[in-house]
């Protein structure tokens, strides 16, 4: 009786924490989407990534995950401690694939979306980084020259991109997480 009752009191502290978890992952705060694992640590406690594993199994029925990127360097072992994961965003994406007619809700332009495709399959053929020169230059075969500068200030200012001082493109944080880059260059080459 009162091993069901520990139970209990520990499905209901986990219900409770994923329920805060849902609310700091799904609405943003800031300009870019998610938590810092800090900041979840700071909130649910140290068993976070727990809480978080349980719910990207809640979120699996509705095609949803938990993605964990690490914005800087990853860390060097498979399994990353709890230090390393307070440095790393933590956000809900997909888990599956958008329908065109599904793409079109996301706020995007078609074109704007191939740009960015075109964008991040011409990087990873160049090793992870491009000169922003060549890019363009390779945009504006396909989108309004006008475009193409601020599509690439767009992709960079949603964090697809990051540029350095020399104008060199590569690819960013939110790239990593939500893009399948071989299944993107697979697509490619099979056409």
């Amino acid at each position: 009786m009162e091993k069901s009752a520990k139970v209990s009191k520990r499905k209901a502290v986990y219900a409770s924490k994923m329920k805060r978890a849902v609310h700091m992952l799904f609405y943003r705060r800031h300009k870019k989407p998610g938590v810092k694992g800090w900041e979840l640590r700071k909130a649910l406690g140290s068993d976070y990534p727990k809480v978080l594993s349980i719910l990207d199994e809640y979120l699996k029925p509705l095609d949803l995950q938990v993605k964990m990127v690490f914005e800087e360097e990853r860390p060097a072992s498979e399994k990353p401690t709890l230090e390393e994961l307070d440095k790393a965003r933590f956000y809900i994406t997909l888990r599956g694939d958008l329908t065109p007619k599904e793409a079109k809700m996301v706020g995007w332009r078609i074109d704007d979306l191939a740009g960015l495709a075109i964008t991040i399959a011409y990087i990873i053929s160049k090793k992870g980084k491009a000169p922003r020169k060549e890019v363009e230059e390779l945009l504006r075969e396909k989108l309004p020259g006008w475009r193409v500068g601020l599509n690439i200030d767009r992709y960079i200012r949603y964090g697809y991109l990051t540029q350095d001082e020399n104008e060199q493109l590569y690819l960013d944080w939110r790239t990593r997480a939500e893009v399948d880059q071989k299944a993107l260059i697979d697509l490619i080459l099979s056409k």
